[in-house]
């Protein structure tokens, strides 16, 4: 049921920057100043997301070359590391992304 609420969050979210984009044009006046465009949240995160993935990919890519020894002990130390730390960053990211999700779910009306 979680799964629900967050994916119909994500969605409405996703809808409210398209439309925020649609209307924002080159930079949206603020005042009488000007704000840059630049990318989005959901950019920046399917950005992030990508990198996430490609690091997986990566660190697989070495573990397969160590069975048939094309690699050094210190090419596998190495991707098992980096892995582990994107591992990481990915479920505090997630873990964030939830605490504020209920942190808005807990806002009044």
């Amino acid at each position: 049921m979680a799964e629900t609420n967050l994916l119909a969050a994500s969605q409405a979210y996703t809808r409210a920057l398209s439309n925020a984009l649609e209307t924002k044009g080159n930079g949206a006046t603020v005042g009488t100043d000007e704000v840059p465009a630049g990318p989005s949240f959901a950019e920046l995160v399917q950005d992030a997301g990508k990198e996430a993935i490609g690091e997986g990919l990566q660190s697989e890519k070495v573990s397969l070359q160590s069975l048939t020894g094309d690699s050094g002990l210190a090419d596998i130390v190495t991707a098992v590391s980096s892995a582990e730390v994107t591992l990481e960053t990915v479920v505090s990211v997630r873990d964030r992304v939830i605490q504020a999700y209920q942190d808005i779910i807990k806002m009044p009306i």
